[in-house]
């Protein structure tokens, strides 16, 4: 008799699904995410401190937004920070752009994707960086930001958002500045927040209302941020540990 022919199975374990197709690969495929944390630790840990702009890659260069993004991207490079955004079209060459034009840092994280995305033209050569993995692209967006500016955007912009948002709530990150810019874009989302989430099911905080203020002008942004640097009630230092 064949050993374990006759084995009986757990209730139920006769109707568990297989999978169709298991390739060899995935067991090595940590080696190339670990590749992709250490050349962006490598690259970035030399740039100093930024702020990240998040918002849609739909966005055209005539659009108000993109011209506010060119210019909060100018206005934080005075500030002293460089300018991190995705790398790509939109609101992410926008930012790109205003930093680029005024001299500062302007950092490129760059993701592959089946519809291409090609790196836009106002990103510092030596300071792009190109993903294959959302999540690694991610940790460079957050461990080098010390403020967050999230413009009107897609389903990308808000998993951005929600994903600093929710690492700010559980202490993970220091809790920074995150500026939404464009009332009329964001306020609809703030009042779900508070009237569904919060009011209604209870599941937020009344205190994490204030991790989203909503501004309109660039000028708002950079007050905030400096406001929150200020006479150094805050350290400006890399925000995220992996210890």
């Amino acid at each position: 008799m064949a050993k374990g022919k006759n084995k009986k199975l757990p209730k139920g374990a006769d109707n568990m699904k297989r999978w169709s197709r298991m390739e060899g690969e995935h067991s090595w495929t940590m080696f190339k995410v670990i590749s992709e944390f250490v050349e962006g630790f490598e690259k970035l840990n030399m740039i100093g401190p930024c702020v990240s702009i998040f918002g849609s890659a739909r966005t055209k260069p005539g659009n108000p937004h993109y011209k506010k993004a060119v210019k909060i991207g100018k206005l934080l490079t005075k500030e002293g920070f460089g300018v991190i955004t995705g790398g790509g079209p939109g609101i992410m060459e926008a930012g790109n752009k205003g930093a680029y034009e005024n001299g500062g840092l302007s950092v490129g994280l760059n993701i592959n994707l089946p519809f291409e995305q090609n790196n836009n033209e106002w990103i510092d050569r030596d300071k792009v960086l190109n993903h294959s993995y959302f999540f690694v692209r991610k940790v460079m967006f957050v461990k080098y930001a010390q403020a967050f500016v999230v413009m009107p955007g897609g389903f990308g912009t808000l998993d951005e958002m929600f994903e600093v948002l929710t690492l700010i709530q559980t202490k993970k990150i220091t809790p920074v500045p995150v500026i939404l810019v464009g009332t009329e874009f964001w306020s609809g989302m703030k009042d779900w927040v508070k009237n569904v989430m919060l009011e209604q099911y209870g599941n937020v905080s009344p205190k994490d209302l204030d991790l989203i203020p909503i501004v309109d002008s660039p000028k708002e942004v950079i007050e905030i941020i400096h406001n929150f640097y200020a006479k150094e009630r805050h350290k400006i230092e890399p925000n995220l540990s992996l210890k």
